[in-house]
């Protein structure tokens, strides 16, 4: 049932942030409850649809039970607080203040829940001047400097085709609020957990806050190579196509240079040690391409791995659904589901020996559960969550949606 198994987890956030540390959490056994409006999450409405679903929200929202409460109403807020004492942690995007202008700040939920985690994620965090500004990820990707990384050095910067700072803010909430439940065990309190996204992306920058400290350097944008581990490129091939080589290590790079039948490379004085290879990049880079363009990805792939040296296509998604390491290792795992049939969804992530995730239903409906999680939870019975329903507090989205296909 995983390692989160008896642990109850109340998802009030939107979009990437919050329903990926839910998920996450999910994965590994935690029972999620998903509150949304009757409109649904926005993420519904990103990417893909089959049949009118979301394939998106088919995946983030897995393993979660959702429940349709419009939280902008006093009733609605009033049934969150009903099913508070259940719960052991609330996970939370909205921007700053919205639950302290709600009556659902720490304080007052704590005091309703003793020894409950919030888990808040914001574009700034709650405090600092910047605190009530709006903030996407991609917002907190471009004030951590993060994305003046990412691209070529002479055009402007680039993004990478997910939502990338989301996640990087989601796995940092997911690991806080497991954190705060060990502290939890061992002393009894609850606390509060203030996640940015702009410091989620910034983390990952760590490298460069000494440089800039102590040189003055300020890193900048380098395509496909990597600052300083020469070689380390996509290289052409024949075939019109790309391979990464990451050769930087000394050991590696002599086996590299002997795959090219060059072997007097690891000896040439420009690229004997990193840093001299990191001092003659542009040459050996000329070099590696060189020989790459003289072979068909495939042959390349087949030379460097029976070499022993790191490299590979860059996949597609075409290419993962055909590998065998994908399969063995179960990170495409397919699901039934009532709405479109069955759905192959990402794996769990990481794997553990004696505690696996597991991915045990895909992405329900909005309001699917309603019903289901207010007479559980909330104590609600069907005339009263009727006369809820009539009064739009609460949404009940029971019928399939679409047909099976």
């Amino acid at each position: 049932m995983g390692p989160l198994n008896g642990y109850r987890v109340l998802e009030l956030g939107s979009t990437a942030a919050g329903p990926f540390c839910a998920r996450l959490l999910g994965d590994f056994g935690a029972e999620v409850i998903k509150i949304e409006s009757e409109e649904g999450d926005p993420i519904r409405h990103l990417g893909e649809t089959v049949n009118g679903k979301s394939l998106y929200a088919a995946s983030i929202a897995r393993n979660k039970h959702i429940a349709s409460i419009d939280l902008r109403r006093p009733e609605g807020r009033a049934l969150i607080l009903k099913m508070l004492p259940a719960f052991d942690a609330v996970v939370e995007n909205f921007r700053p203040g919205t639950l302290e202008r709600w009556g659902l700040s720490y304080e007052e939920l704590s005091r309703v829940r003793p020894g409950l985690i919030l888990t808040r994620i914001s574009g700034y965090g709650q405090t600092g001047p910047y605190r009530h500004r709006p903030g996407y990820g991609v917002i907190g990707e471009a004030v951590s400097g993060l994305r003046h990384m990412i691209g070529e050095p002479d055009r402007p910067p680039s993004r990478a085709a997910v939502p990338l700072t989301d996640y990087i803010a989601g796995l940092y909430a997911a690991f806080s609020t497991v954190m705060a439940l060990l502290h939890r065990e061992r002393t009894s309190e609850g606390q509060s957990i203030d996640v940015a996204l702009t410091e989620a992306a910034f983390s990952f920058m760590e490298s460069f806050v000494p440089a800039f400290d102590k040189l003055g350097k300020i890193g900048s944008r380098t395509g496909s190579r990597l600052p300083n581990s020469a070689p380390n490129n996509l290289y052409p091939t024949r075939d019109h196509s790309h391979i990464l080589i990451a050769a930087l290590a000394n050991p590696i790079f002599r086996r590299l240079a002997a795959a090219m039948a060059q072997p007097d490379l690891a000896i040439d004085a420009r690229f004997a040690d990193q840093a001299s290879r990191n001092a003659h990049e542009d040459a050996l880079d000329g070099i590696v391409s060189a020989w790459t363009s003289t072979r068909d990805l495939a042959e390349l792939e087949r030379i460097l791995q029976a070499a022993d040296v790191p490299a590979s296509r860059v996949f597609t998604m075409a290419d993962v659904f055909q590998d065998p390491q994908y399969r063995a290792r179960n990170m495409l795992q397919v699901v039934d589901d009532e709405d479109i049939g069955p759905v192959t969804l990402a794996g769990v992530v990481p794997l553990m020996s004696g505690t696996p995730g597991s991915v045990r239903w895909s992405g329900h409906r909005v309001g699917q559960d309603t019903r289901e999680v207010l007479s559980t939870f909330a104590d609600v019975d069907s005339a009263e969550l009727d006369a809820l329903v009539r009064r739009g507090i609460v949404f009940c989205g029971e019928a399939a949606a679409v047909p099976t296909v």
